[in-house]
């Protein structure tokens, strides 16, 4: 064979490069829907603190010709900005140039965007229940379809009994429990007062007062554990800032690449436990 002939490739198949990306599948959050940013421009990066004043609480007694004066105490909570999340990607340059999807990078800072925010709801979700001020247990009889809208109730029964506003109620469920809801009689249009069925809509709305959310972020007690700590409340329990403090972009020394980096810092606190209840759910 000549030194300059081409070597016969009977089975070399071609490459074809898609140019449309496959969709990523995100977790949904709910987190700014459920809590208090009243504090988000205060914080100025990480290791702030924001104290939040407690409004005062006076006492009536009865009068009986004397009057006794009691001081006016400032009680207060604070908010540290003691967390924080990144992401870093670098982008090989040969490969920049030469590839055929330009929207690439900005598709990769989406992506990191969107779950730098699931991660913060996880960590919120999953510290949070602890401090919760009632507990309904739905594990020593767990929930179906059956007993799904009396645990609901319960929850409100539970805030009502410590003077909670009615008003931005909401209670945070996994998937299971709300695949439960739509079993339930309430699947029925003419109980909820809607005039679809939310077996044909596929929206939970309000119950009993509470707006429903549905989150896989919940935290379970372990790994493929089926116990669950749902969230109740209004939004006056949790006090939640965040800032994306940081979002670089440099020519990496030593490669030709560039790198892209974003840091978010956050806190959170429970600042009204008797607004927030945990309601520990078990799948039947």
């Amino acid at each position: 064979m000549p030194a300059f002939a081409v070597a016969p490739q009977s089975n070399y198949i071609p490459e074809v490069w898609g140019k449309k990306l496959l969709v990523n599948f995100y977790k949904s959050t709910c987190l700014h829907d459920i809590t208090n940013n009243d504090y988000e421009g205060e914080i100025k990066g990480q290791g702030s603190k924001v104290q939040i004043r407690k409004s005062p609480d006076i006492a009536v007694t009865d009068y009986d010709g004397t009057i006794t004066y009691g001081e006016l105490g400032e009680d207060k909570v604070e908010l540290l900005i003691d967390k924080a999340k990144a992401y870093a990607f670098k982008d090989d340059d040969i490969d920049s140039v030469q590839r055929d999807i330009k929207q690439f990078v900005n598709e990769a800072t989406s992506n990191a965007a969107t779950n730098t925010k699931i991660a913060i709801e996880a960590d919120v979700f999953g510290t949070v229940y602890a401090s919760a001020g009632s507990t309904i247990d739905a594990v020593t009889v767990p929930v179906t379809k059956d007993n799904v809208v009396d645990y609901i109730v319960d929850a409100g029964v539970a805030l009502d009994e410590k003077n909670i506003s009615a008003e931005g109620r909401f209670l945070v469920i996994p998937a299971w429990m709300a695949g439960m809801i739509k079993k339930s009689d309430l699947k029925d249009a003419s109980i909820t007062g809607d005039g679809t069925s939310m077996l044909r809509n596929g929206r939970l709305g309000m119950i009993d007062r509470f707006t429903i959310y549905m989150s896989n972020n919940l935290t379970a007690d372990g790994v493929g554990s089926d116990e669950y700590h749902c969230l109740a409340g209004t939004k006056e329990a949790i006090s939640f800032a965040t800032q994306f403090e940081k979002n670089r972009k440099m020519e990496l020394e030593g490669s030709f690449s560039t790198a892209y980096s974003g840091l978010s810092v956050y806190g959170y606190q429970v600042v009204q436990p008797d607004a927030l209840l945990d309601l520990h759910a078990k799948k039947a």
